[in-house]
């Protein structure tokens, strides 16, 4: 092994170890060793950004504006409206839902598609009275497997598209990259085994506790931490401005919500009123926080302390979903400025189904997390959006280019038909779809900007030169010859299937965009060592990269409807196991089907 080698797969072990430990950033944690990478000469500096224009990165951003467009039109809402009721049984609910989530995410990226149906589906559960937890899940997996069928439905695709058509095999170019649908024969069979099973017996497996799928719900419940104070004459209060108390409630961890003054509120939160005798203080915050403000200014509690009509005027509330990548991922509220910034207080906080709702000001927010934040109602829905969360209300599937639903899917069908008979590259086809969009305003150019996953960009753009240098050094081969030599007298077919479970599990614990950038190079030299067909080797990491069902944190759904789900982390593996052994069990003949080795 030479020192090159030595060096290489340090770096690479210890980020693989850093996304493991997931304390750091991903994207910072990759940024940092492509620059220690070219510091310590182990991978040029002419080729240390190539990443950034590699045809995997452009078409993963293309894919995700596209997505965030044919949301903005209505041409999904319109769609989801039509089919999802709330009157159908627990089996026909998942099935259609699942079957939906996987059409979407066939075509668009499949954490859009979840965040587009979530709300419909938490909703439908409500109004069904049954536990969100229950349908969650099962939403999730189907938008994972429905991104298997196609080159743009995930990331994973992308990467082993772009790879395979710039590898060689035995010194000779493989081919060119994989096309719209070569991943159609192996996903539609994954997919479809897959939503069986969930829609008939995976769902049985989900950890259904009321009170835990409930969480949400909870923190609404606002008795005892929404109430209303009254200032007597003898409270240091008086002769005071709203604003000039905010340092004390500050100190002890409380909301001024507004004030009410002869039964009526005064608008807004009433901040340069000046306090007077009888005034009502509208508060919020836990128990003790209450109870140490009332103590600090002499305040006596309300005879009618309840949370009834504090949300009247303009004053609403609204759910919303923390996902890696928002600003308030690893911060807390305090920490972002949100109330001075946006004028919008979190109330609480629910993560892994247990509620919290003291001193939620500092705590450090995780992706998952669900958050109660009140506001202008006008303006929560932008506040929500400014925040990188999704919405878990209604108002987050509102659309206001419902007109153009239809002219936007037909431009992004025209867009896919060119690229899938080679008539148009697929980076450039989708470019112009997006041009399309932007001139005619189906998005916005801020908007544009603002749906491109730049942390999963940064992640992919680094470490596909880190991932090259390895390759060139012969690191890749080193780690073939010693897999070939531990598997020596097996048949190919259970070396590929060893690679993918290997691969598979840890797609389950890493990103699985890192998956495929360390498991697609072995599979080629593998495929080389055993004289086997490549392309089998690299469509078993491909469908193997893409199924993280084990864990909340090796796919990006399973981090979202951890909170509104109310699920804790070993809550995945009981319906995500037998799952993955069905991957494995569909997918592998189908492989040597399709692809023969």
């Amino acid at each position: 092994m030479t020192t090159e080698q030595i060096i290489l797969f340090i770096i690479m072990g210890s980020v693989l170890g850093l996304l493991v430990w997931g304390r750091i950033r991903y994207d910072l944690v990759a940024f940092s060793a492509l620059a220690l990478a070219v510091i310590l000469g182990v991978v040029e500096k002419d080729t240390a950004f190539s990443g950034f224009g590699h045809p995997a990165v452009i078409i993963i951003a293309l894919v995700l504006i596209v997505s965030r467009a044919l949301s903005q039109s209505g041409a999904v809402d319109l769609l989801t409206r039509n089919i999802i009721s709330a009157q159908r049984g627990m089996k026909a609910h998942i099935a259609i839902m699942g079957l939906v989530g996987g059409a979407l995410s066939a075509f668009m990226n499949n954490v859009a598609a979840l965040a587009l149906l979530m709300p419909v589906d938490m909703q439908a559960a409500d109004k069904a009275k049954r536990a969100r937890a229950a349908t969650l899940m099962p939403l999730s997996f189907a938008t994972i497997l429905g991104g298997m069928v196609t080159l743009i439905g995930t990331p994973t695709n992308i990467v082993i598209a772009q790879f395979r058509g710039t590898a060689t095999y035995n010194g000779e170019p493989i081919g060119p990259s994989y096309s719209m649908f070569d991943f159609a024969p192996v996903g539609l069979a994954c997919a479809a085994v897959g939503l069986i099973y969930i829609s008939f017996i995976g769902w049985r497996f989900i950890p259904q506790d009321k009170a835990r799928s409930e969480s949400a719900a909870e923190l609404e419940n606002l008795e005892g931490y929404v109430m209303e104070v009254q200032v007597p004459e003898s409270s240091p209060a008086v002769g005071q401005k709203v604003r000039e108390l905010l340092p004390v409630a500050d100190e002890n961890e409380v909301y001024i919500l507004g004030l009410i003054r002869r039964g009526e509120r005064l608008p807004g939160s009433a901040r340069g009123v000046e306090i007077r005798k009888g005034d009502i203080l509208v508060v919020e915050g836990g128990p003790e926080s209450l109870e140490q403000f009332a103590n600090a200014l002499k305040l006596s509690y309300s005879s009618s302390s309840r949370h009834k009509g504090v949300l009247t005027g303009t004053l609403a509330m609204t759910e919303a979903v923390v996902v890696s990548g928002s600003r308030l991922e690893g911060r807390s509220a305090r920490d972002a400025r949100l109330l001075n910034r946006q004028q919008t207080m979190l109330l609480g906080v629910a993560r892994e189904g247990r509620p919290f709702r003291d001193r939620v000001r500092q705590l450090e927010l995780k992706a998952g997390d669900v958050l109660l934040l009140m506001g202008n109602k006008e303006a929560l829905p932008e506040v929500v959006q400014w925040l990188g969360c999704l919405p878990l209300a209604e108002r987050g599937l509102q659309v206001t280019q419902r007109e153009k639903a239809g002219f936007s899917i037909a431009i992004f069908a025209i867009a896919i038909i060119a690229a899938s008979l080679g008539l148009v590259y697929l980076p450039v086809a989708l470019a112009a779809c997006v041009a399309i969009y932007a001139l005619l305003k189906v998005v916005t150019l801020s908007q544009i900007y603002d749906s491109i996953e730049w942390p999963v960009i940064v992640l992919l753009a680094s470490l596909i030169p880190i991932g090259a240098a390895i390759e060139t050094s012969g690191g890749t081969v080193l780690i073939a010859n010693a897999i070939v030599d531990v598997t020596g007298g097996w048949p190919a077919w259970a070396v590929l299937l060893l690679l993918m479970a290997v691969t598979m599990t840890l797609s389950d614990v890493l990103n699985n965009v890192a998956t495929v950038l360390v498991a697609a190079p072995v599979a080629i030299k593998i495929a080389e060592q055993l004289n086997v067909n490549p392309d089998a080797m690299l469509m078993g990491v491909a469908v193997s990269a893409s199924c993280a069902f084990l864990t909340p944190i090796g796919h990006k759904n399973n981090t979202i409807i951890m909170g509104p789900g109310g699920y804790r982390f070993g809550d995945y593996w009981p319906m995500g196991l037998p799952l993955e052994i069905i991957i494995l069990a569909v997918s592998l003949p189908m492989i040597l089907i399709v692809w023969p080795l």
